[in-house]
């Protein structure tokens, strides 16, 4: 199997095979929440203009986003997983937009098959891509910002990686190693509301999701994702 991990909107570009777009703060994460919480379809965009729009041809949608981690006038909600765990989104349309994850998602035009990324689903994402096994496998990380390195990402991407190749590395000590990357520092400052602390620990709850998010169309300037249910693990 070629496993290839690539970065941010350019490196999505270019991928093939099953492609996971990883964005562990807080995109991807903040997705699963979401479905978790009864959405029945994502509609991911780079776009707030194509948002916004689209909420006021159906405002029954529910807009999830932000600009520098902070929500986008006009969204219900910011990209803030604690902001949601007690909405009920039973059967709603989701429609987000990020800076660096729906921007990539939306790049990987190439990939036979996209699904999310992030630690809070990594064992479902990695059965999945074991049960669907192409040749290619393409890792892409976001970015912070999507034009620099997150290590987040870049720790989910290995992680995935070491477990597909038989050598899974350990979990234990990456929230601590990310603590201090630039963009988890944001979660420990009390001055910035926009990032509460909870957020980080939220996307540090390694597989608390059985379930990956697909890539199930393609819309003009966005791609629509639904929650996939995996097998039982044995």
């Amino acid at each position: 199997m070629d496993i290839r991990i690539l970065h941010y909107a350019e490196g999505a570009a270019t991928a093939r095979g099953i492609t996971v777009i990883i964005d562990v703060f807080r995109a991807f994460s903040m997705a699963c929440y979401a479905v978790d919480r009864g959405a029945a379809k994502i509609v991911a965009t780079g776009s707030i203009d194509y948002a916004l729009e689209y909420k006021r041809r159906d405002p029954a949608v529910i807009l999830v986003g932000e600009r520098f981690a902070k929500k986008i006038e006009g969204f219900d909600f910011g990209n803030s997983p604690s902001e949601i765990l007690d909405v009920d989104l039973s059967s709603r349309t989701v429609v987000q937009t990020t800076h660096a994850g729906t921007r990539a998602l939306v790049a990987a035009t190439e990939a036979e098959d996209v699904i999310t990324g992030s630690f809070v689903n990594a064992g479902a994402i990695i059965r999945y891509i074991r049960t669907h096994a192409r040749d290619a496998v393409s890792l892409v990380c976001a970015g912070f910002e999507g034009n620099r390195e997150a290590l987040e990402d870049l720790l989910c991407a290995r992680y995935i990686e070491g477990a597909l190749r038989g050598n899974p590395a350990p979990f234990d000590s990456v929230p601590e190693q990310l603590r201090d990357a630039p963009s988890a520092r944001r979660f420990f400052d009390p001055d910035d509301t926009a990032s509460p602390r909870i957020d980080f620990d939220l996307c540090m709850a390694l597989d608390r999701f059985d379930f990956v998010i697909r890539k199930t169309g393609t819309l003009e300037g966005a791609v629509t994702l639904e929650k996939m249910l995996l097998p039982p693990n044995r």
